[in-house]
């Protein structure tokens, strides 16, 4: 008997590959071998493209410039990739937008929508994953990163741990402050649109409250308005609430522009050193021709009572402190295994890379980026956005050259300059080494930042408000109610009363 037969059963017979050889038969030994070697082109190309993975998982830790603009750049790359499931981007925010914030001291004094400064990420991210959740620590040698979601706390399953091939750590950066006393209790900062529009209600209601109130005290100290910080984001939201306001009090009966009282306080012998001495000392004379008190080579000893103490000894009993006195590196850097510098942000190689870590990336705010157009060594790029955006794109192409086996880029941009905003139609800007000033310097602004703020939708959406601010009367109405929506419904349905205005930390009632 045949070993391979038995009774009654037919003979085990192997399927023919489709890639056999039939040397009896030229034309099909012909087609069999171009499907091998189109099947090793297609390889070729897979190994070319980067494909080498079941899946390259791409994790972007923060949503603002960088984080947006390089998962962009990766959508717009790896389109293919993400058809085909080869590639998976999630990007992890505390919020669901990103904020342009060069435009908040215009959303502050009321120019600019403040839904107009922000993009939505899931709108324009559509084929990432975005994650609302803040990642708390990174642990790159096992590859993973522990996230806390907005459901975390009610699940009661604790952090959840996102495991990933590539890391993009662009968290940005958080408020600088000092251990000033009534600093945490009585001040507010200035890098959030939701700070921005809290800002604009609550000058709006101080001015309410000093045209309401009989008591010199309470009148004074709400018109009394502390800025701390001579940098762009004080210099530019205290030069546009004091046009708004200056503007608002016409409508008042009883308060004048000239009773508020408009303070900047700057630790420094100068304000605005990114558009030059020049331009810098030109702010000074500007702002107090419009009769705000600049206090330079001055420091917040403290603000505790609602009392705003200088080192100086200037005393002002004030019910609105706003802190701008610079930004530190964002706490999530120091919870990872990652090498920081000496100032506390990521080490990192003029190709974005994150330096002695391999699939580590980094760029903006959190990055120590050397600065390769610079004639001083050691020296790093400035943290503006004006480098975040430049850097996000090389750091987009990287990642797709690292994925597809290419060489890196380098990222190289000499600072062009900068523009601020003091007030409708008023500025300075030094761009190229010219130096402008007043309303040129102001439509110059305007269009830089029209160009750069992301999409086409708010591009016009932005210009179609000035468009028409430019045709009406300002807004000046403040919905300080906003900050506490439920206030009304509780007292009336007998729960808590509303919160004590003393407790309140810019004073509103």
């Amino acid at each position: 008997m045949h070993p391979l037969k038995t009774p009654g059963a037919h003979p085990l017979t192997c399927k023919p590959s489709p890639y056999a050889v039939d040397s009896a038969n030229p034309a099909r030994a012909k087609r069999a071998v171009t499907q091998i070697a189109g099947a090793v082109d297609k390889l070729k190309r897979r190994v070319r493209h980067g494909v080498v993975k079941e899946r390259a998982r791409i994790l972007v830790v923060g949503g603002g410039y960088v984080g947006m603009y390089t998962a962009l750049r990766l959508q717009r790359k790896l389109k293919q990739e993400l058809r085909r499931g080869d590639v998976e981007i999630t990007v992890v925010t505390p919020d669901p937008y990103m904020t342009y914030q060069p435009f908040l001291p215009e959303a502050a004094a009321g120019s600019i929508s403040p839904r107009h400064v922000v993009v939505p990420l899931r709108r324009v991210l559509d084929q990432c994953h975005v994650v609302i959740g803040e990642a708390t620590a990174i642990d790159h040698a096992k590859r993973t990163a522990t996230v806390t979601t907005l459901a975390t706390e009610e699940e009661g399953t604790g952090a959840r741990q996102l495991t990933y091939d590539e890391l993009v750590l662009a968290p940005g950066s958080i408020s600088r402050t000092l251990p000033i006393p009534g600093l945490a209790d009585h001040a507010i900062g200035f890098k959030t649109v939701e700070e921005a529009i809290g800002l604009r209600n609550h000058v709006i209601e101080q001015m309410d409250i000093a045209s309401s109130t009989r008591d010199p005290a309470i009148r004074d100290a709400a018109l009394t308005f502390v800025f701390v910080g001579g940098g762009y984001a004080g210099v530019e939201a205290l030069g546009e609430l004091e046009d708004m306001a200056r503007y608002t009090a016409r409508y008042y009966h009883n308060v004048q522009p000239d009773d508020m009282k408009w303070i900047l306080v700057e630790a420094s012998d100068r304000i605005l050193p990114e558009v030059g001495e020049e331009m810098g000392r030109y702010t000074v004379t500007e702002l107090r021709r419009r009769n705000i008190d600049v206090r330079l080579n001055t420091r917040l000893e403290s603000c505790a009572d609602r009392v705003a103490v200088l080192s100086d000894g200037a005393r002002f009993p004030t019910r609105t402190v706003v802190w701008t006195a610079g930004v530190k590196p964002h706490p999530i850097l120091a919870a990872s295994d990652l090498p920081l510098t000496d100032r506390g942000r990521l080490k990192c190689t003029p190709q974005l890379t994150v330096e002695g870590a391999t699939h580590a990336w980094a760029a903006g705010d959190a990055a120590g980026v050397p600065d390769v157009t610079a004639a001083e060594p050691g020296r790093e790029t400035a943290p503006n956005a004006q480098h975040a955006v430049r850097q996000a794109k090389v750091l987009g192409d990287n990642i797709v050259h690292a994925l597809r086996g290419e060489e890196l880029e380098t990222y190289s941009h000499k600072y062009v300059g900068s523009v601020a905003s003091l007030g409708l139609h008023k500025g300075v800007a030094h761009v190229y080494g010219r130096k402008l000033k007043g309303y040129p310097a102001w439509f110059m602004h305007r269009v830089y930042h029209l160009s750069r703020v992301p999409t086409f939708n708010r591009k016009a959406r932005v210009l179609a408000e000035w468009t028409l601010s430019g045709l009406f009367k300002r807004e000046i109405v403040s919905l300080g109610s906003l900050e506490h929506p439920r206030a009304e419904f509780e007292l009336a349905a007998g729960g808590k009363p509303p919160q004590d205005p003393t407790n309140d930390p810019k004073g509103s009632s």
